[in-house]
């Protein structure tokens, strides 16, 4: 099932790993390591919820060990030659298995998965960023993401606290990438970079065409900078508070550049 809650601003929010639920087959095929969740994106909807009112948001409710919907639907690594996560995962981001063994699922299975809970995903995505461009001329798609901070399987030491995707500066125009990384070099206490471990997912590849209207950036936050990053992976209110006063100077500046028509 997908979450859409329509706004009439220029700015979709994606949201493809809050999701938590697992529907009962895949579930029971699940180990110990999987149904733990450990690399869920923790209160993302809840951390940007209430920033804008005029903000889309497109959510997908089922976990990331179903389908991650923020990987090409043929497979295919995002990062070739480093370790990442499988459009159906197999293990969790510290390399565990999380299936019961016999339980992974075959090309059979993925390409149900992919037919009930990938394509629609990007179905509502694809209609509201037309919905959204048709009324204001362009469209922002904010990829939004977060991960632990340290995770040696996928990189070195700690990660910035605000990892900011744009496929290589491909994804939106020069505009919005340097306005988003303004925003973050002047937030005091919070390191940033710009394409570095995490450059955007499938999500904001696929759907970044600065040349027709549609600008895609993702962000990556360190978990650190806003709750609890060990089970139960408590919401931490001083922290998140602090960090969407953050958020909310980048969105409110990504929909001004459309008011000014610095985007047109």
């Amino acid at each position: 099932m997908i979450e859409v809650t329509r706004g009439e601003g220029p700015i979709v929010l994606g949201l493809p790993h809050t999701g938590t639920e697992l529907p009962g087959d895949i579930r029971e095929g699940l180990n110990e390591t999987g149904l733990a969740m450990v690399d869920t994106d923790w209160h993302i909807d809840r951390l940007y919820s209430g920033l804008r009112d005029d903000v889309t948001m497109v959510r997908q409710v089922e976990h990331r060990y179903v389908i991650d919907v923020n990987r090409p639907p043929d497979g295919q690594s995002l990062y070739p030659g480093q370790n990442t996560t499988d459009l159906c995962p197999l293990t969790d981001f510290d390399g565990r298995a999380i299936h019961r063994e016999g339980c992974a699922p075959d090309a059979a299975e993925i390409a149900r998965r992919i037919e009930v809970y990938h394509a629609p995903y990007h179905a509502a995505l694809s209609t509201e960023l037309a919905r959204v461009k048709a009324k204001n001329g362009v469209a922002v798609l904010y990829d939004c993401h977060s991960i632990r901070s340290v995770i040696p399987r996928l990189f070195d030491g700690s990660l910035p606290d605000f990892n900011i995707g744009t496929n290589l500066s491909t994804s939106c125009a020069p505009v919005v990438e340097k306005y988003v990384e303004k925003i973050c070099a002047a937030a005091g206490g919070y390191s940033s970079i710009t394409n570095g471990r995490f450059r955007g997912g499938w999500t904001t590849r696929h759907y970044g065409d600065p040349e027709a209207g549609i600008h895609a950036i993702q962000m990556e936050l360190a978990q650190s900078t806003y709750m609890q990053e060990t089970a139960p992976w408590a919401w931490d209110a001083e922290k998140a508070t602090r960090l969407r006063a953050q958020l909310a100077r980048i969105l409110n500046g990504l929909s001004e550049l459309v008011e000014t028509a610095a985007l047109r």
